[in-house]
């Protein structure tokens, strides 16, 4: 009979370790999750300055689509935080946007080998991103269930385990993009 309470008490433990480990395994795989997905942009951040390097002098009269990957470019490199950091990539993708379309304008530039590489790896990068992206979101939701249900939501306002944010795009990126052959 006097075992009882301490069985009890040991299970009672017990559950509280497993649970507190569990919350904090699935923070740190959103935070290297993040990791994952920083180490893309950054190569990304890194492509952005040789693309507009190879492609300004052919570009003399779109210095304002240049100026405008610049500047999204230092405003993604300075973002904080994955929300900040979606809208600020969001507004970079969109610029970037711009500017792939502008030199489809300009066959000598679409020819020439270094703006074709860069094209292609800019391209790998993004997959790249999406990829980190997805998994970001998946150990984002992951972990926000963990601290939201009964019983480990105890454990996660105890401890102040706060939710993550998902790493989102835009609505206007949702659009499905129209295609025309006129």
């Amino acid at each position: 009979m006097v075992y009882i309470p301490l069985v009890l008490l040991i299970v009672v433990i017990g559950w509280f370790v497993a649970a507190y480990n569990a919350l904090v395994r699935l923070r740190n795989q959103v935070k290297n999750a993040w990791h994952q997905i920083d180490v893309q942009l950054k190569r990304r951040h890194d492509l952005i300055p040789n693309l507009v390097e190879v492609v300004k002098d052919y570009m003399a009269y779109e210095q304002e689509t240049l100026t405008k990957v610049i500047e999204a470019r230092g405003a993604a490199v300075n973002a904080k935080g994955p929300e900040a950091q979606g809208k600020a990539e969001n507004f970079l993708t969109e610029s970037l946007r711009g500017l792939l379309a502008v030199v489809e304008n300009y066959p000598d530039l679409k020819a020439n080998q270094n703006v074709t590489s860069l094209q292609e790896e800019l391209a790998g990068t993004e997959n790249k991103i999406s990829f980190a992206r997805q998994f970001f979101n998946d150990s984002v939701m992951t972990y926000n269930n963990k601290i939201q249900t009964i019983p480990s939501n105890l454990i996660a306002s105890l401890f102040n385990f706060a939710q993550e944010a998902y790493f989102q795009i835009e609505e206007t990126d949702r659009a499905v993009p129209k295609a025309s052959l006129r």
